[in-house]
């Protein structure tokens, strides 16, 4: 997909956000980015885009190449030519004219993929090519030179005379150097470090949590499965840091008690850069299948063995085998392990176990939540605050959903079931088993604590509910009030 307007503003923009300042400098960038013209066309006058690269290695020198044309020792970079995005741009240039290859470069934890410097300079008219005098806003990324030896470049004979690796205070630019110099400060020394991370996600009983990735343009490794995780965000303090959120962006509710460095590994990015990834290993208990997958195809458990018979991302199952072989399954009867193994007895129609809250007030109104309406599930409708059982018994789970859902404190003898829905939505479907939970007494003051789920709670007179409510709902309701202990719904004709 080719450079477009909308990146390349947004880059500016998060940019300016960065370096408020040089909003006024930049003026003319902002100009050409409001206008018709194709901002990185380098017909477009009086000014475009184009995209340069600081490379640094472990010395703390940035590669510089002597132009033939203009006789200055200048950061490797050029016009954009079909890339898709600058940063790609940046790379480009700097492999042609230097021989580098992307795979000897990674990002540097602490710019990543944003520009360090967005630097504005004239060009002098040159007759020969019909080009006028002009300016260049030239977006400047940093790398990090991967090997540890420099390997021996191989320039662009037409282009490029002699290449220099400079000290950061012998940059040339100004403004570069001032962003190069402050960059140390935090930490940039030129020395290759993680700037994904991932999550190597196991049950104890040698199932390992795999992700499988949509097949579309853009993302790294397509249609693979892969580990959960992602690359680290400016803002993230640390790795952990970036595993969480990328988890909770990815499988909302699908929370790690404990997540522990485990191996460092290398992938590729779609541009072919180096990418140092850190994985950590953690354990779940869950089941995939209740997820709230938000990203990618699908979340499944898969055990060592069944690992050839997939479409794994570069190196991951040399990672799995390994991991399974340093740490063997715990002991476990035979009866469950082929249960593990198996999912089920054979006949068995294995179940979803979700938990509801009835929750009355002092006026014998239900507390009921609205969904968010961009839930996977019952969207813009009303229901109980409820959740699914992960590996933990129901009361427990009712509590903790309470807690992190709306920070109402109930305690367990305080809980009794007065309600049972056994219910299949359709044919496909997986079958569920509903038990309301009624809490006698609890403390606190309902509270909207997950956004994304629930946009408000409100108490509900029995008499008047919401017309808009999950029908099982309503239903669990209707059986509560006549003292029915159990109902079914969807079984009809099944």
């Amino acid at each position: 997909m080719p450079l477009t307007r909308s990146h390349i503003r947004t880059t500016a923009e998060a940019y300016l956000a960065r370096h408020p300042h040089e909003r006024q400098s930049l003026a003319g960038l902002l100009s050409l980015l409001g206008g018709a013209d194709n901002p990185a066309g380098r017909a477009t006058l009086p000014g475009h885009v184009t995209c340069s690269a600081a490379v640094i290695d472990r010395e703390q020198r940035v590669l510089h190449i002597g132009h033939k044309i203009t006789g200055l020792l200048l950061n490797p970079g050029g016009h954009v030519d079909g890339d898709r995005s600058l940063l790609a741009a940046a790379l480009r240039e700097v492999c042609q004219e230097t021989g580098l290859r992307p795979s000897d470069l990674c990002l540097t934890p602490q710019i990543l993929g944003a520009p360090i410097d967005i630097d504005v300079h004239d060009i002098d008219a040159n007759p020969s090519k019909g080009e006028g005098a002009h300016q260049r806003f030239d977006f400047r990324f940093a790398f990090y030179l991967v090997p540890a030896q420099r390997p021996q470049l191989m320039l662009q004979d037409e282009q490029v005379t002699c290449a220099r690796w400079l000290e950061f205070a012998d940059v040339g630019s100004p403004t570069l150097r001032a962003k190069l110099l402050d960059a140390r400060d935090q930490g940039l020394d030129g020395r290759p470090e993680p700037v994904n991370a991932s999550a190597l996600i196991h049950d104890g009983h040698g199932r390992y949590l795999l992700h499988l990735r949509d097949q579309r343009e853009g993302i790294w490794a397509p249609g693979t499965f892969a580990l959960l995780g992602g690359g680290r965000a400016l803002d993230d303090v640390s790795l952990e840091a970036t595993l969480r959120r990328e988890l909770t962006e990815e499988v909302p509710g699908l929370e790690m008690k404990g997540l522990t460095p485990y191996a460092l590994e290398e992938a590729t990015s779609v541009d072919g850069l180096a990418v140092p990834v850190q994985v950590f290993e953690g354990r779940w208990n869950g089941d995939p299948d209740t997820a709230d997958l938000q990203e990618g195809v699908l979340l499944r458990w898969f055990t060592p063995d069944t690992l050839e018979r997939l479409h794994l991302s570069p190196g991951l199952g040399d990672l799995v085998r390994r991991h399974a072989a340093e740490n063997p399954p715990a002991s476990i009867p035979s009866a469950t392990a082929r249960l593990l193994r198996n999912e089920a007895p054979k006949g068995t129609e294995l179940h979803i176990v979700g938990v509801h809250l009835y929750l009355e007030d002092t006026h014998g109104r239900i507390l009921l939540g609205l969904r968010h309406p961009d839930s996977a599930y019952a969207g813009n409708t009303w229901h109980f605050l409820a959740g699914h059982c992960e590996r933990e018994e129901a009361v427990s789970c009712l509590i903790r959903e309470a807690r992190e859902e709306a920070g109402l404190i109930i305690e367990p003898d305080a809980v009794e079931l007065v309600h049972l829905v056994h219910l299949v939505d359709s044919p496909s479907a997986r079958p569920r088993i509903g038990l309301i939970f009624r809490a006698r007494t609890w403390s606190g003051t309902p509270t909207v604590l997950e956004p994304d789920r629930c946009v408000e709670w409100r108490f509900w007179n029995p008499e008047d509910l919401p017309s808009d409510i999950v029908p099982c709902a309503r239903q669990a309701i209707e059986g509560v009030l006549a003292g029915r202990l159990y109902s079914q719904r969807g079984w009809a004709g099944r």
